[in-house]
């Protein structure tokens, strides 16, 4: 599911249809000001005209910021959604219907960075609950893990380094009581813990290094 589709389903609508993988066309098929007026009047044949001729315009903003191209293409679907749901916000008399889109190219750019920092968020949490010593200093894993999305990647890892994340996310066990519930040697469970996080890191994005050694 992407993104787009993702978002929608959260909030309880119909997604907007999926639309093509953006190409800029030979010339403009129609005038600016009637693709326009056609798109704030709801015509989706201006919507797919619009995204054809600034869709491209979109997503090399996106590349260029983000740096990833999955995330551009997600961004670019994204911004396109947002404009049709929100179309009547579009005001002609205080600017064209590219600028508008630039804005909300804008928008969801920075929704995108605020992702990846939260993911990167994530990753740094865990690895900091594991190099924690004593249980009195410990912060709450609800207060420090989104739950949801962490619950659903431990269940991806390997049993050995699963079975150690989950004892110090859930049972706020440190490394020492781990090695001492499971009878692995210290320095086993430390490497499971720093490969779990990575394989984390990895699939949340993200290319913080988590320093476990300590």
């Amino acid at each position: 599911m992407t993104t787009a589709q993702q978002t929608s389903a959260d909030i309880g609508e119909a997604p907007a249809p999926r639309l093509p993988a953006p190409e800029p066309l030979a010339g403009p098929d129609i005038e600016e000001a009637d693709l326009a007026d056609g798109f704030l009047a709801g015509d989706e044949a201006c919507l797919e005209a619009a995204h054809r001729r600034w869709g491209p315009l979109v997503y090399a903003l996106a590349r260029r910021s983000l740096g990833d191209a999955k995330e551009a293409e997600d961004v670019t679907q994204l911004v396109f959604f947002a404009a049709w749901r929100g179309r009547s916000g579009f005001a002609p008399g205080r600017g064209t219907l590219p600028g508008w889109l630039m804005g909300i190219t804008r928008r969801k750019i920075a929704d995108a960075l605020s992702a990846r920092t939260r993911r990167t968020e994530l990753v740094a949490a865990a690895g900091a609950r594991l190099l924690l010593v004593a249980p009195d200093e410990a912060v709450s894993p609800e207060g420090a893990i989104d739950r949801v999305v962490l619950a659903d990647e431990l269940a991806r890892l390997p049993a050995p380094q699963r079975r150690v994340l989950n004892l110090a996310f859930y049972d706020d066990l440190t490394q020492t009581q781990i090695a001492e519930l499971t009878g692995w040697p210290l320095g086993t469970v430390k490497s499971h813990a720093r490969r779990g996080l990575h394989r984390l890191a990895r699939r949340l994005g993200t290319d913080e290094r988590v320093d476990c050694a300590a």
